[in-house]
């Protein structure tokens, strides 16, 4: 008896191994969406030999009082860093943290985000934090916002900084209008552009919010998203020019819905691979039959270009990508 009962173990163990080994397989893609929870805006970059994710925790307005933050090594396993910043460290923002955008400068790690969803006279709009590593925790660099009023008909939401050689620039702005400022270096305010104005409307046909901008063989490609946030319909678009403050004129659409896959996919970041010409985009999107505007997840796709330089379509996809370690 005790012989058959070892037997019985040993098979039960060899089961065990052998089912964990085809888990492990199986894990080879990322899967959509790549993580847990409801989360949108999603902003993507690489630390050193990781990825990390920084994206809106999409709630109502008055529970959006945090930002978390998610990092991997290959972009299957991702490790949850709760609240890197919130509302107890970031005194002005009462509600609606909205659309990180972060980047590493001289060791230090710098994120702005929307708060408040300010209108004309209240306070809120773009902030600005700072911490000695990705995970946080972030402390508030100016106690005030970066940019609080209302100009060109912008909400100072969905902001994107870009750095163009020495210069870093912040692309932001819903409904419906689209700013370019000059960041001063130190990210504690904006400077001028050389003709002597602040701020530059650059709206392309169609914008709604979300900007995004990259830069590939000489030319600028800047995206943006269209529709209603809460719809089917959310895309992205994108235009492309020799400048990194335009113009921009809308060449199509690069993102959208697929009816046997999600609905409403947007508002997203991209991810180039460093000394390679490859690149992920990583957007949220709605399950299949949700109607609930807040139901997002964070998805990841490989996004591709033509000889002639233009963003493909992106095929959106259940599966995800392969694992990709960075070196």
């Amino acid at each position: 008896m005790k012989k058959l009962f070892n037997k019985c173990c040993i098979s039960f163990l060899c089961i065990l191994v052998l089912t964990i080994k085809a888990d492990a397989q199986k894990k080879k893609m990322s899967g959509n969406p790549i993580f847990k929870g409801w989360y949108a805006d999603p902003e993507a970059t690489i630390y050193g030999n990781q990825y990390w994710i920084y994206p809106t925790y999409s709630a109502k307005y008055e529970d959006q009082v945090f930002i978390d933050a998610f990092s991997s090594y290959d972009l299957i396993h991702w490790t949850k860093h709760h609240s890197v910043v919130d509302t107890s460290e970031i005194h002005w923002a009462k509600r609606a943290m909205w659309a990180p955008a972060v980047l590493e400068k001289a060791g230090k790690y710098y994120i702005f985000f929307g708060a408040n969803d300010v209108h004309p006279g209240e306070i809120g709009g773009i902030g600005v934090a700072v911490a000695d590593n990705p995970a946080g925790p972030f402390r508030d660099l100016l106690k005030k916002p970066l940019i609080n009023k209302i100009v060109n008909g912008a909400q100072p939401i969905d902001q994107f900084v870009f750095k163009d050689d020495s210069s870093y620039y912040m692309y932001y702005g819903g409904w419906g209008h689209c700013n370019v400022v000059k960041l001063k270096n130190d990210f504690t305010g904006i400077e001028p552009f050389s003709d002597g104005s602040y701020y530059k409307e650059i709206t392309p046909k169609d914008y709604v919010e979300g900007p995004c901008m990259i830069k590939r063989k000489g030319i600028y490609y800047f995206m943006w998203s269209e529709g209603g946030w809460g719809g089917p319909n959310y895309r992205v678009a994108y235009a492309m020019s020799r400048s990194p403050l335009g113009p921009f004129k809308r060449v199509g659409v690069i993102l959208q819905q697929n009816p046997n896959i999600a609905t409403g996919a947007g508002h997203h970041s991209v991810i180039k691979i460093p000394g390679k010409d490859k690149y992920y985009i990583i957007y949220h999107r709605r399950p299949l039959g949700d109607n609930q505007a807040n139901d997002r997840q964070v998805c990841i796709d490989e996004m591709h270009f033509d000889k002639a330089g233009r963003i493909l379509p992106v095929t959106i996809t259940k599966e995800g990508v392969k694992a990709y370690k960075l070196k």
